[in-house]
């Protein structure tokens, strides 16, 4: 199966999610994925089973609070992984008027934003394993309902690649996946070597690079604002990232200059130390869902996009992140925000 021919698989429901309806959606997905296919999404969703439990779990609940969704698709890219596996894996923003609570989380009135990180496997032209992340703190933030630490790194509404061609990346893309693995090899030595040269940064990424975190963490530039708001925090609370990968398994498939992974999980680290998201020292290993899109320049990383399901990791502590904003919520107005059509001249 080409990439081209996985990418023309996924496209009925790209479509219908541009300018999504109820009906529209529901329709796609029938078409998208088989009846017995597994959906595994981000906290609060779980692992679902059919395009029906999908759309009723995930998008029903989105259609609601934002009756004029769309989709806007950055990156995709599609490919053959060594294992014989077809892949297509999306990056892009949901958008709409937060009209009515999605979550419980307050609606804004306003034009808001949720970027999703969605990976489809692919078996006789129908997709029959997902693994998705939407950064639903993402929209906790933009009603202002975050209740957990704040977040080092910048907020912002995450960006298309630089190029503007994230949606045309062909040709062989084994050089970049490549570059990326030797990359977190080469990352995965430290803290194990104690000193941080080991990693090689420079060898790897642009001087000017981006990486563009999840809410809760946030967006970075260059190696020191990725040390400062993301890297050393990290490394400080979870100093046995690399060292125990046994079971984790990642899909990796590369277009040109674009390569990407989904893992559930993929990796696996020990909350040792204080450091990271002010998560209390509690020596509990945890496991993380990390879906990535890289875009190489020159030879070099220039842009990252991340996205980790932070409400799994939270629950996986014991913290129910919705169920604290819930709490917070007690004193806010959740009643859904009707906008009129504004006075006439």
């Amino acid at each position: 199966m080409t990439p081209l021919k996985m990418k023309e698989a996924i496209a009925p429901f790209q479509q219908a999610a541009m300018t999504a309806t109820p009906d529209a959606l529901r329709t796609a997905l029938g078409h998208l994925m088989a009846a017995d296919a597994t959906a595994n999404t981000c906290a609060p969703f779980g692992t679902l089973k059919g395009p029906q439990a999908v759309y009723d779990a995930c998008f029903a609940p989105l259609l609601a609070a934002m009756p004029d969704l769309e989709r806007r698709d950055m990156i995709v890219l599609a490919g053959t992984t060594p294992e014989g596996q077809h892949w297509v894996g999306c990056m892009g923003t949901y958008m709409g008027t937060f009209c009515v609570p999605f979550l419980d989380i307050p609606p804004t009135g306003m034009l808001a934003h949720m970027r999703y990180h969605e990976f489809f496997r692919l078996d006789s032209g129908r997709v029959v394993e997902m693994q998705a992340i939407w950064d639903i703190p993402e929209l906790m933030m933009q009603a202002g309902a975050w209740p957990m630490g704040p977040q080092l790194g910048a907020y912002m509404a995450t960006p298309a690649p630089m190029t503007q061609d994230g949606l045309r990346a062909t040709g062989d893309g084994q050089a970049a996946t490549d570059h990326v693995l030797a990359m977190l090899t080469d990352l995965c030595r430290h803290p194990a070597e104690p000193d941080p040269a080991v990693m090689k940064l420079p060898a790897y990424w642009h001087p000017r690079f981006n990486w563009y975190g999840p809410a809760g963490i946030g967006t970075a530039r260059g190696i020191s604002g990725f040390r400062h708001w993301h890297q050393m925090p990290f490394l400080r609370a979870m100093p046995d990232r690399g060292l125990d990968s046994g079971g984790l398994r990642s899909h990796w498939v590369g277009e040109g200059n674009y390569t990407c992974e989904t893992g559930w999980p993929n990796m696996r680290l020990t909350i040792t130390n204080d450091g990271w998201l002010g998560i209390a020292p509690s020596g509990q290993q945890i496991t993380l869902r990390s879906l990535d899109f890289w875009r190489l320049e020159e030879g070099l990383i220039r842009e990252n996009w991340v996205l980790v399901d932070l409400l799994d990791m939270w629950a996986q502590i014991g913290v129910d992140v919705l169920g604290r904003m819930r709490e917070f919520n007690k004193r806010r107005n959740l009643a859904p925000i009707r906008i009129s059509e504004g006075a006439t001249v």
